[in-house]
């Protein structure tokens, strides 16, 4: 059996488009997270059992910070373009490495916060079918 490497992935500097908009600076943690029910059938004898497992559907849960006086941020663009599909680039290290791509659908986040803290807001965008995986270039 092969022993395979590990290059943990640690997000330091990241890039995140929004069509044409970069956001990287706006947010502090980005999770594309797959969700699958798992179906079960269950005849009239102890070995007539069968699963199966339905096709992912795909989301992207963001934290940013709030931002209402910069017209083209984070937090205006979601509250400006609910319900918009936009397409969406985000690259784990910038420098290097493979990006995701996907299509998600605008949610706008909260608004306000705690006092004497940073207005932090969370939303999930629903992403249509599945990221897609691009390899880093190859280098010559």
């Amino acid at each position: 059996m092969a022993s395979i490497a590990v290059n943990p992935l640690v997000l330091k500097d990241v890039v995140l488009t929004f069509g044409t908009n970069s956001y990287e600076e706006h947010v502090s943690n980005v999770t594309f997270t797959p969700t699958a029910s798992v179906l079960t059938w269950k005849g009239l004898t102890p070995t007539s059992v069968h699963s199966a497992v339905t096709t992912a559907t795909w989301a992207a849960a963001l934290t940013y910070v709030q931002d209402f006086e910069t017209a083209d941020s984070l937090a205006v663009y979601l509250f400006n373009n609910e319900g918009e599909e936009v397409n969406v680039t985000f690259k784990p290290r910038s420098g290097s490495g493979p990006s995701f791509t996907a299509t998600l659908t605008i949610t706008p986040g909260a608004i306000g916060g705690a006092i004497d803290a940073y207005s932090e807001a969370t939303v999930t965008l629903g992403c249509k079918g599945k990221p897609v995986l691009v390899p880093a270039a190859a280098t010559v």
